[in-house]
């Protein structure tokens, strides 16, 4: 058995289930399957195998889900690939051959379902990995903070639940203005060289990660610069996205067995750990651009979201969104929630109406991060926190965030209830880095740390005890 070309990536996890994502290769005139057999930590013996046949419609990679495991405990894992020749042989079966398990061991652990305990994640977005004739310039760059996050893995206390990545983890359009990316194969040798530099690889084998895309994964500002050739871009770069990174996550319901096939029927997905619970969105491919009903998202997600915040009992509810939410830049382009006023504001509308306490929104896009949160003249109870997290590794063509690109001496938005208004709770941080969170009873701590995983700045944001919710017409 051969050690996976791409994976392991562990992805959604919870208390008694997860999904490992990994791929083989193709080799000619024979068939080929991807393996795992997992045990508890310091168990001797292990699971019987988990297999799944290779294709080439799927690039060669598969999704192994385990089911039915016990909360809160610290699992090993094998996992690799191998061929049978000429011979299909039926996947039940396989567990009878004589197979060379790889001796590397990973580890994931599933999650608590206890309340009202510390969680810690990481959030980032933004991952610049440059390639030239199909090869990365300077992979190591594009690498280094993922061993700084697998090193701050290791020590964390409370342990890290969850790697989120906001968006742009590949740059599908890096080399746009020269020789642009827009075919299948070249689209998919980018997913290839950015999840299997060696630090990366090494940490996503491990901590469970949950991913949405942000424009670069299909063109710079997408859709507002499409072009009616952009179509077959489009379904390149999605399909590509769904193999890499939708298939691990949630956006798939994967029943014991099965394998994620098809097109999900949405990108943007919702996640629970124990009070803690996360909608993540989807603020890229359902957007429309149409002068008389502009939406960031569509209808349905949007109502989808707005029954989220009404009727969930977490306690901290973390809204993720690959532009950001607020503050609005300087920035004269109508890609961000600054371009759709009515949808944002709709949505801020219900949560100041229904008193929903303790809304974090993640984000990131704009290489530079902070802490802001959003306030009402007439409604003392209202406040949002955001938290933005950007970039991973930089490009040298694009230029860092700062305090001066947003705009923060007038309203965000203005009503006949009263102003909405923003007050910062961080500078901005003009550099490479991540984000460690710390959700704790009272507060959220927020860490930022530079690619060698040295603290650059904190932030404490306080949390509220809920307020029961007013009854919803939603």
């Amino acid at each position: 058995m051969l050690k996976p070309t791409v994976g392991p990536i562990v992805g959604h996890t919870t208390f008694q289930h997860t999904r490992v994502f990994l791929r083989g290769a193709p080799v000619a005139n024979a068939w080929v399957f991807a393996g795992l057999r997992y045990r508890r930590t310091g168990a001797s013996d292990w699971s019987s195998g988990r297999f799944a046949e290779l294709t080439a419609a799927r690039d060669m990679s598969a999704v192994i889900a385990l089911h039915d495991l016990d909360s809160d405990t610290e699992y090993e894992y094998q996992a690799g690939w191998f061929n049978t020749g000429d011979t299909r042989p039926a996947v039940e079966i396989l567990d009878q051959l004589q197979l060379q398990w790889p001796q590397k061991n990973y580890r994931f652990r599933t999650t608590s379902s206890k309340t009202c305990t510390p969680r810690s994640y990481i959030v980032g977005s933004c991952r610049y990995l440059r390639m030239t004739l199909g090869i990365p310039s300077l992979p190591s760059k594009g690498d280094r903070i993922f061993a700084a996050i697998k090193r701050l893995a290791g020590t964390s206390s409370p342990a890290i639940s969850a790697l989120l990545m906001t968006g742009d983890q590949v740059y599908v359009d890096d080399m746009n203005v020269v020789v642009p990316d827009r075919d299948y194969p070249d689209i998919l040798a980018k997913y290839r060289a950015a999840f299997s530099q060696p630090h990366i690889q090494s940490l996503m084998a491990s901590l469970p990660t949950y991913m949405i895309l942000d424009d670069h994964e299909i063109e710079d500002n997408w859709p507002a610069n499409a072009s009616r050739d952009d179509n077959v871009l489009y379904r390149n770069a999605m399909a590509a996205y769904e193999i890499y990174q939708a298939s691990h996550g949630p956006a798939y319901q994967l029943a014991p067995g099965e394998q994620p096939t098809g097109q999900p029927p949405h990108y943007w997905y919702q996640f629970a750990q124990g009070d803690i619970e996360w909608f993540v969105m989807d603020t890229r491919t359902r957007r429309n651009l149409s002068a008389d009903d502009r939406r960031i998202i569509d209808a349905d997600q949007e109502q989808a979201l707005l029954k989220w915040l009404v009727n969930s009992p977490a306690r901290v509810k973390m809204l993720v969104t690959g532009v950001m939410l607020f503050p609005d830049s300087k920035s004269t382009d109508a890609d961000t929630w600054k371009a759709f006023p009515e949808q944002r504001l709709r949505i801020l509308e219900s949560i100041r109406l229904h008193k929903i306490r303790n809304v974090v929104i993640i984000s990131g896009d704009v290489h530079g991060s902070l802490t802001s949160r959003l306030r009402h003249t007439a409604d003392p109870d209202f406040e949002v926190q955001t938290i933005v997290s950007s970039p991973f590794c930089n490009s040298a063509w694009l230029p860092y965030a700062k305090a001066s690109s947003f705009i923060h001496d007038q309203p965000l938005a203005k009503t006949a209830a009263g102003d909405y208004y923003l007050e910062w709770t961080s500078k901005v941080i003009s550099q490479d880095n991540f984000a460690h969170l710390t959700v704790h009873t009272e507060h959220i701590r927020v860490e930022y740390r530079d690619p060698n995983g040295d603290y650059l700045y904190s932030a404490n944001l306080p949390l509220h005890p809920p307020q029961p919710s007013l009854p919803s017409a939603v």
